[in-house]
């Protein structure tokens, strides 16, 4: 009996602690950024409770230092110690503890040091330890692009190199040597003298030497992928300009403020005839240079922490610079003077960008982001000198921001420290003269039969959509033509017209509202019903308004508002929504939708629908 009570006692402590035991952080990488004094502890973002809470120091004496644990956490990578000198003297972040599971964070400080000037900030799981007055000039925002080749950001900072084991160094290679390697790099004209000197400490003997190292980006590792070349490093990495080349057909890529691991400085890397160099060019920037018969399709794309730097041949292309979709939420516009503008978009999360830059426009891609508020960023951007500036959804997932530059343009882009704000300046705008905006047409409309020519859209047993959606389109025109509105069809006819010149057509039109016909289709043959949708905040009324008519005319189930991405009616200004009118894929509803009194009915309570919301 005594031996079942202790099982049943041991049993529920192990449950107990099974139970009641809190989740386990992965600390999983320690970053230095220099050009924003700004040291990341990383953990995925993926568990149910926060990294931490609060941060609580603890201050100790001889010497002088305060620390902080970040508790049930297991530090992945290896322990990382950065030395300073100004204020605070060294950053260690090791495995304090395991059973229980503790990473401590040790910051040694001057006697004197305000403990006021360090930052600590939690973006999701993430740990950003910020010296408010440490060695750079700009504090949240990092220059990912310029057009200018020097700049007031170029500039040196002192760091300490140092090695925990003297004895061990020069076993391995001779430190005057690897020392060289690196001023050499910046500085060809001067070299470090060999009489170092150790520098005694408690624990280990280092050598110390202050070198002036560009503080931007250090260039680690180049990979080769399917989908173009990976630039990985520590820091933050800026694009200039691209230059392109001839015999042979190159372009290149400086990154300013930056150094190359010697490891792979001019090696060359191939994907398929396309390749890859990279090299210390000056000692104030890396050069890439690719070769390709399809030069102008590589460009840069920027991870959310700017450490790495995809450079992809095409735009339609899959990687994996991210794991997590985020939304722009603000808009800014600030003159900076009078032909200077500057614009801010935020996002609700880390953002990964690309950059593109040519003659006549600046062309950026948030490819994890889904969405944005169309109305919000024109009124933002309107009568600013960027009114011209617009953003569309890209084919899959991701948004496509796009500035008209005039020739004379200045531009630079910089991404904010925790990835979630993307800053453009424009110098050189010349202001506009004023130009009488044409209003939206009253009591007009562009009817867009979906599909058409070789585009059939959806067929079951013989029938083709295309044939039903002009039909219904002709017939909606006839009942609103004789209302007195004015009708212009995308197509008359058994055409094929692009998404594109759809949309164009639209544009020139201008009309009040656009409306695009169609017929719905799934796997399902079971479902039939009405769908309609739209995509912008302004067309919901008119997509309410003809929904409504559509359900009340027609004995088909109501499927609903949908909001929807469709090319047709996310690349409109004005109005616009798509109507599905029934399934073909149903053989009761497609039966139906053949017959002369479903035809009329739908395209009655369409135009009534119309005429509805054209009356409010």
């Amino acid at each position: 009996m005594l031996k079942k009570v202790l099982y049943i006692i041991f049993f529920i402590i192990i449950f107990t602690q099974a139970v009641f035991a809190g989740e386990v952080f992965k600390v999983t990488s320690v970053n230095f950024d220099t050009s924003n004094s700004l040291i990341f502890l990383t953990s995925p973002d993926n568990t149910t409770e926060a990294i931490m809470k609060n941060v609580k120091l603890t201050k100790l004496q001889n010497p002088n230092r305060v620390y902080f644990d970040i508790n049930s956490a297991v530090l992945t990578t290896a322990s990382q110690s950065w030395y300073f000198s100004n204020g605070v003297k060294q950053v260690k972040v090791s495995q304090f503890s395991t059973n229980p599971n503790k990473v401590r964070i040790v910051l040694y400080l001057d006697e004197n040091f305000d403990q006021s000037k360090i930052k600590f900030l939690r973006v999701n799981n993430n740990i950003v330890i910020q010296f408010k007055d440490g060695m750079c000039q700009n504090e949240y925002f990092r220059t990912t692009y310029r057009d200018e080749k020097s700049s007031s950001s170029d500039f040196y900072e002192n760091l300490s190199i140092t090695s925990d084991d003297i004895s061990k160094v020069k076993t391995v290679v001779s430190p005057d040597n690897t020392l060289n390697q690196i001023q050499q790099a910046f500085d060809a004209n001067k070299t470090i003298p060999s009489n170092i000197q150790p520098v005694s400490n408690k624990s280990a003997d280092i050598i110390k030497k202050e070198l002036r190292l560009k503080s931007k980006y250090y260039l680690d590792l180049i990979s080769p992928k399917s989908n173009g070349f990976l630039l990985s490093g520590f820091g933050v990495a800026g694009i200039e300009k691209p230059m392109y080349l001839t015999e042979p057909a190159r372009v290149v890529f400086d990154i300013p403020n930056s150094i190359i691991n010697p490891d792979i400085a001019n090696k060359e890397l191939k994907i398929g005839q396309d390749t890859l160099k990279a090299a210390q060019f000056d000692s104030k920037r890396v050069r890439i240079v690719i070769t390709s018969n399809q030069l102008e399709k590589y460009f840069p794309v920027f991870s959310s922490d700017g450490q790495s730097v995809l450079f992809v041949n095409s735009e339609d292309t899959d990687f994996s610079l991210f794991n997590n979709t985020t939304d722009a939420v603000s808009y800014h516009v600030k003159t900076e003077t009078p032909n200077a503008k500057e614009f801010t978009i935020g996002f609700n999360s880390p953002v990964v960008h690309s950059v593109r830059r040519d003659s006549s426009k600046l062309t950026i891609n948030f490819y994890n982001a889904l969405r944005y508020n169309d109305k919000t960023f024109k009124e933002t951007v309107n009568n600013t000198g960027l009114e011209d500036m617009k953003i569309d959804l890209l084919p899959k997932v991701g948004l496509k921001l796009t500035l008209p530059l005039e020739k004379d343009f200045v531009v630079s882009s910089y991404m904010g420290a925790d990835g979630k704000t993307i800053r453009i300046i424009v110098k050189g705008i010349k202001p506009k003269a004023k130009v009488c905006i044409r209003p939206p047409g009253k009591n007009s409309v562009v009817l867009d039969a979906g599909h058409g020519g070789s585009d059939y859209g959806a067929i079951k047993s013989g029938i083709n959509e295309k044939d039903i959606n002009l039909d219904l389109a002709k017939r909606v025109q006839a009942i609103l033509q004789s209302k007195g509105v004015t009708v212009y069809m995308i197509r008359n006819s058994d055409e094929t017209v692009s998404l594109e010149e759809r949309t164009n057509f639209t544009e020139e039109k201008n009309p009040q509202i656009f409306v695009s016909i169609h017929v719905n289709s799934s796997v399902k043959p079971q479902i039939t019903g009405l769908e309609t949708h739209y995509y912008h905040q302004e067309s919901l009324e008119l997509a309410q308004t003809v929904h409504a008519s559509l359900v009340s005319h027609i004995k088909s189930p109501d499927r609903g508002l949908f909001k929807s991405r469709f090319y047709v009616i996310n690349h409109t200004t004005v109005p616009a929504i798509l109507v599905e009118t029934g399934f073909l894929s149903n053989d009761g509803e497609r039966t139906d939708l053949l017959t002369e009194k479903r035809k009329q009915q739908t395209a009655k309570a369409i135009a009534e629908g119309i005429l509805n919301y054209i009356k409010r």
